[in-house]
């Protein structure tokens, strides 16, 4: 089980390399944001198979702290993104 848990990770790997590319062409910031979600998602994944490979509870606390960042990385930016413009200025 190891082995497959140690393979699963590196093809989580290999699909953050080609999200890389996706950051780059990104046409707009929420598109550049999903890529960067993507790369939180995929590396609590990551931290998970190789807590179970290693049977290191450590990882699984670090990948608890990295899910909570994400999670209020993409509030933070849609309230950023869909506040009314004059509202932003503090002129209410």
């Amino acid at each position: 089980m190891n082995d497959f848990n140690l393979l699963l990770a590196v093809f989580l790997l290999v699909n953050l390399m080609i999200a890389l590319m996706r950051v780059a062409r990104g046409p707009t910031d929420a598109d550049r944001l999903l890529v960067a979600l993507l790369f939180s998602t995929t590396g609590v994944a990551i931290l998970l198979l190789l807590a179970s490979a290693e049977d290191t509870l450590v990882l699984i606390d670090i990948a608890l702290v990295f899910a909570l960042l994400a999670a209020i990385t993409g509030a933070v930016f849609a309230r950023r993104a869909w506040w009314p413009e004059e509202e932003k200025d503090g002129n209410s």
